[in-house]
C-alpha cells in the first residue's frame, strides 16, 4: 500500500466562522430517524482513548473510522449503535465514542469562540448545541445527540489556562454566547 501524506491540520489557518461552517456543512445519515431489525453484535469497539477497533483489531483506514462514526447513535438505555437503513448493530463504547484532541479559539471573554478537532477530524463549535461540561470531574464535549467527546488531558489545560487568565468565578470560559464552567 503506498504511503499518504496526513491531511493537513483542521484548524490550523481557519478562523472559527469557516470551521463552524465546515462543520454546518457535513452532512450525516439521519440514523435518529431509521428504525431497522437489531441484527446483534458488529464486533467493534471504541477504547477510552478514541481507537476503533474489528475483533480486536485496530481499524487502520481513517476513512472507516469517520463513515462508521457518522452511523453511530446512542440509544435511550445508554448503549451505541450502528445504524443503516437496513440493520442495527451493537458496538461496545469503553467511554466517550469521541475524543476532543485539538483546541482553537477567537475573541475574549463573552465573545470567545472555542473551536476543537475531535479523533475523526469533525469539527465541534462549543456552545449552546455543543455544551462543554464537567461530569464527575472529568471534561466533555456534547457533539450530537446523546454523543459526547472527552476532552483529552493537554486541550482541558489549555482550556484552563485561558478560563485562568480570564479571572472569571466560578473558573469558566464563554463559548458561542453560552459560559461553561470548569470547575465543580
Amino acid at each position: 500500500m503506498p504511503e499518504r501524506d496526513p491531511p493537513p491540520p483542521l484548524l490550523a489557518g481557519r478562523s472559527l466562522d469557516d470551521l463552524a461552517a465546515l462543520a454546518a456543512s457535513r452532512r450525516r445519515p439521519p440514523v435518529e430517524r431509521w428504525d431497522p431489525p437489531f441484527c446483534g453484535d458488529s464486533g467493534m469497539r471504541i477504547a477510552a482513548d478514541g481507537t476503533w477497533t474489528h475483533h480486536g483489531a485496530p481499524i487502520e483506514r481513517p476513512a472507516m473510522v469517520r463513515l462508521f462514526a457518522g452511523l453511530l447513535r446512542r440509544e435511550a438505555d445508554g448503549g451505541y449503535l450502528l445504524v443503516t437503513p437496513v440493520e442495527k448493530l451493537a458496538i461496545t463504547v469503553d467511554d466517550l465514542p469521541f475524543v476532543a484532541v485539538e483546541l482553537a479559539t477567537e475573541g475574549e471573554r463573552t465573545a470567545r469562540r472555542l473551536a476543537f478537532r475531535l479523533g475523526t477530524d469533525e469539527p465541534v463549535v462549543a456552545g449552546p448545541a455543543h455544551p462543554l461540561r464537567l461530569v464527575d470531574g472529568r471534561p466533555e464535549l456534547t457533539v450530537r445527540a446523546g454523543l459526547g467527546a472527552r476532552i483529552v488531558r493537554s486541550v482541558f489545560y489549555e482550556l484552563a489556562e485561558l478560563a485562568l487568565a480570564e479571572g472569571a468565578r466560578p473558573a469558566g470560559l464563554w463559548s458561542d454566547g453560552a459560559f461553561f464552567a470548569l470547575e465543580p
